[in-house]
């Protein structure tokens, strides 16, 4: 248990309460995207299959349709800068927390792949998930999974401006929390996990009608963060395989 995160939340629990009521009532609730889960980027048999699997950011909550969400731009930048056909498919349940994820996958198909990213943690953190409960869900997903699962950095919540204060700052340091977990889990198994970070998403350009989603510019932004140690991976695993 970490005392001083528990502390000040019970300190401000009334107010944190009343602002979590109003900013679920005045806040635009999105829907998914819509349209094919799935696609590919080049011409022919992919090079590289890419699976994005979590929460908002997987299921493109912020943009009309999964042609410009996460997984397709990422794939879209994967493509352009190792000039290989990428394979992508996204699979996301808005609101979902870890365990529920892991419940869901138990009675999942999903297609085989060859990298896997988890975009996970908001919802965990607005959820106080009690972080060895985190860890431990954490662990038993790469356990179900063939490895090594990226695991995208949970986003900073103290920079989201929509949030109200203290609000934000007590999920920041929440969110902050896990993501930590995130980095001792790579740190330490580096054969199951890899760890992944981008930039934060805090301008409102980049942001959907919400203020709390990227938009179609702040999935690009985050694909673009990401792609680079990707690519390193997939050229380097493709020498390999001609050695």
């Amino acid at each position: 248990m970490h005392l001083p995160f528990w502390i000040s939340t019970a300190l401000l629990a009334p107010l944190l309460v009343w602002q979590g009521k109003r900013l679920r009532r005045t806040t635009p609730r999105l829907p998914e995207a819509s349209g094919q889960h799935h696609g590919q980027h080049g011409d022919g048999k992919p090079a590289l299959r890419l699976l994005v699997i979590g929460e908002s950011t997987a299921a493109g909550v912020g943009v009309a349709h999964h042609q410009q969400g996460l997984a397709s731009q990422l794939a879209r930048q994967l493509q352009q800068q190792s000039r290989r056909t990428i394979g992508w498919y996204s699979h996301g349940i808005n609101g979902i927390r870890l365990q529920g994820l892991l419940d869901n996958l138990k009675h999942t198909a999903l297609p085989a792949a060859d990298v896997i990213l988890l975009s996970m943690g908001v919802n965990d953190t607005t959820g106080l998930t009690p972080r060895r409960h985190f860890r431990q869900q954490l662990l038993a997903m790469s356990a179900q999974l063939p490895g090594p699962l990226y695991l995208i950095s949970v986003p900073p919540m103290h920079r989201f401006t929509a949030l109200p204060s203290p609000l934000r700052q007590l999920l920041g340091w929440r969110a902050r929390q896990l993501d930590a977990i995130q980095q001792q889990l790579a740190h330490k198994h580096p054969d199951a996990f890899i760890y992944l970070s981008y930039p934060t998403i805090n301008d409102p350009a980049l942001l959907a009608e919400d203020g709390y989603h990227p938009g179609a510019e702040g999935y690009r932004a985050i694909a673009t963060a990401l792609a680079p140690s990707l690519v390193t991976r997939l050229l380097t695993s493709e020498k390999r395989r001609e050695n």
